[in-house]
């Protein structure tokens, strides 16, 4: 019996230190109570002035570091928050019980920080702030800075959203599926991406694993399996996923994969957060030692194509290496043919021409495009007065131009423009000069 009684009692010195280093990791919460001051006051008046001098002198000017990060990361502004207020009272009425419990939650994420630094010895402290945001964020990062939007981080089923507006549908999807309790995960999902090297990937597979590793070794850490729905969606349509996301995995921009409600064939979204998840996974059940797999996720240099492909590669996740897809992404690009008015590099051109035609490829993605600056910058910009759109066929682009005698003219028709599979234009630089008189 007495040495039971030593157990427990080493037991509970044990479980006690674990909560003393736990109150080390800095938690931040007073964002929400300045919020809720700010807005009583805000809702207590018509006058647009008064409101404005509220939500900058009881909540944006006495803002703690994390909600500076947060206004930067997704361009909130004074407006931002009042329009929200004045929009949306029966959604704030119902969420803010909920936001006022962020401090019930600190113990738990310190927790269980501890027990991300026991899967990764390695890691850097950094500080969690539980802020109030415009609904445009349950969670991202600035540099050492793990940023709550708890207005979304913090909603459950009863949360009202009666008051959205169509383009709200996913948040309102996000709200029934109870996100106040997986916080506790999202918080360390947060936290993976402050110990990365970049948050931004210069390609959709960089970026997807960067969100894939966050993912998986949430899950290691916390216990908890991720409830994103992209991941439930993947694992059972797991063929067809990976056929299309190769074929797309070296654009530059993310497409419908990550962070966007575009409409694609499967119906759901942020796809890029399974394939990263799933490269992980596959990598650490292929290696024995799982504290070097963690390393090595959270310390890749996934801007670094060498060491990105290496570590895909090793993972097995696809059929071929990443190289050879990398070539058939290259050879599949939509080019342009050619532009329909005059040859390009053309040294006499009409400049009584007042449309511009291109004809690509491929049929592209009327939602998208781009023009950039030619080599010769600024002074010889080709300027687009009005852009006219694609043809029905979605095979040639028309835009109104103003030309003048004498002049050299360049513009890039850019890796924005895309076909309809999603892959990007390989670049097209309209370089001419026109006749020196009418």
């Amino acid at each position: 019996m007495k040495k039971i009684g030593t157990i427990l009692i080493l037991m509970f010195f044990a479980f006690g230190k674990v909560l003393a280093q736990g109150k080390n990791t800095a938690i931040i919460t007073a964002d929400i109570d300045n919020f809720w001051t700010a807005f009583d006051k805000i809702t207590s008046t018509k006058d647009s002035s008064a409101q404005y001098n509220y939500i900058n002198s009881l909540f944006i000017d006495k803002g703690t570091s994390g909600l500076k990060a947060m206004m930067q990361a997704r361009d909130y502004t004074s407006k931002s928050y009042i329009d929200a207020i004045n929009n949306y009272p029966l959604f704030w009425k119902s969420i803010r019980a909920n936001t006022l419990r962020a401090k019930d939650f600190s113990n738990e994420i310190a927790v269980n920080v501890l027990k991300l630094k026991e899967l990764y010895p390695d890691l850097k402290p950094a500080k969690v702030y539980f802020t109030i945001g415009a609904l445009r964020s349950n969670g991202t990062t600035l540099d050492s800075m793990v940023l709550i939007g708890s207005e979304i981080a913090l909603g459950d089923q009863h949360t009202v959203t009666d008051e959205f507006p169509v383009n709200f549908k996913l948040l309102k999807a996000y709200f029934k599926s109870d996100p106040i309790n997986i916080v506790v995960f999202t918080n360390i999902h947060e936290y993976v991406h402050t110990q990365q090297k970049t948050t931004t990937g210069n390609s959709l597979l960089a970026q997807s694993l960067l969100e894939g590793v966050a993912e998986f070794i949430a899950e290691k850490t916390t216990g908890q399996l991720s409830t994103l729905p992209a991941k439930a969606y993947g694992e059972s349509h797991k063929d067809r996923v990976k056929e299309i996301f190769t074929s797309q995995m070296f654009n530059s921009l993310p497409g419908f994969w990550l962070y966007s409600n575009t409409e694609n064939e499967f119906g759901v979204r942020d796809l890029g957060y399974y394939v990263g998840y799933a490269i992980c996974e596959k990598y650490y059940n292929g290696i024995k030692d799982k504290k070097r797999a963690i390393k090595e996720m959270i310390e890749l240099n996934y801007n670094d194509e060498n060491a990105l492909n290496n570590f895909v590669d090793q993972s097995g996740y696809f059929e071929k290496p990443v190289q050879a897809y990398k070539k058939e992404y290259e050879e599949s690009r939509p080019v342009v043919i050619g532009i329909k008015q005059f040859k390009n590099n053309s040294i006499d051109v009409d400049p009584d021409v007042i449309q511009i035609t291109i004809e690509f490829s491929s049929v592209m993605d009327k939602q998208f495009r781009n023009f950039e600056l030619g080599p010769l910058g600024v002074n010889n910009l080709l300027k687009i007065k009005r852009f006219i759109g694609f043809s029905d066929d979605g095979k040639l682009v028309t835009f109104e131009v103003e030309l003048k005698p004498a002049q050299h003219y360049q513009i890039i028709i850019g890796g924005g423009f895309r076909n309809t599979n999603g892959i990007r234009l390989k670049p097209y630089l309209v370089n001419f000069s026109t006749a020196s008189s009418r």
